[in-house]
């Protein structure tokens, strides 16, 4: 791979990241089961990181971060925001298959790429998001303790409200 190609490249990338993202923040917002919620912060945290890595490989180019590649409908969930966890397997399987089309598509450019440096940080990306992809799986099967059991047996109740603050 030439240096002129790279930056496209991760541009590309970038913007598929972005995308992914800017859908995962659009899912947490109706996602009212408080542990698949949970597992949707933890993912958006990674993600936000990896289009870091992006902009800062992409300054070295004098580029910055490109727009999302495009719009990732939401499956509807319907009016109501219960916690109740089969509501929500549509928009995890949605995620999960999503993730998985991610790598699929960028997996063979990234392995053909002789920059050690960004190929190495771009096979984290593809792996965690490989990862991201299981977590949407078992949530998307019902299992709930996604990231972990509760403690003491503590019953699961109540949800997420779409919004941070309300008065």
């Amino acid at each position: 791979m030439k240096p002129s190609d790279l930056q496209p490249l991760l541009s590309e990338l970038a913007a598929d990241r972005l995308a992914i993202l800017k859908r995962h923040e659009a899912a947490a917002v109706i996602v009212a089961h408080y542990d698949f919620n949970n597992t949707y912060q933890y993912v958006i945290s990674r993600e936000e990181t990896h289009l870091t890595w992006l902009l800062t490989a992409l300054a070295e180019f004098g580029a910055t971060l490109p727009p999302a590649s495009s719009t990732l409908a939401l499956p509807d969930v319907g009016k109501a925001k219960t916690a109740e966890p089969s509501l929500y397997r549509g928009v995890l399987d949605d995620d999960a298959r999503e993730l998985g089309r991610f790598v699929d598509r960028w997996r063979p450019k990234v392995e053909t790429m002789s920059h050690a440096r960004h190929r190495n940080m771009l096979k984290v990306i593809l792996g965690e998001s490989m990862e991201h992809k299981r977590l949407f799986e078992q949530a998307a099967a019902g299992f709930e303790d996604v990231l972990g059991r509760r403690t003491g047996g503590v019953a699961r109740q109540g949800g997420v409200l779409p919004t941070r603050w309300q008065e």
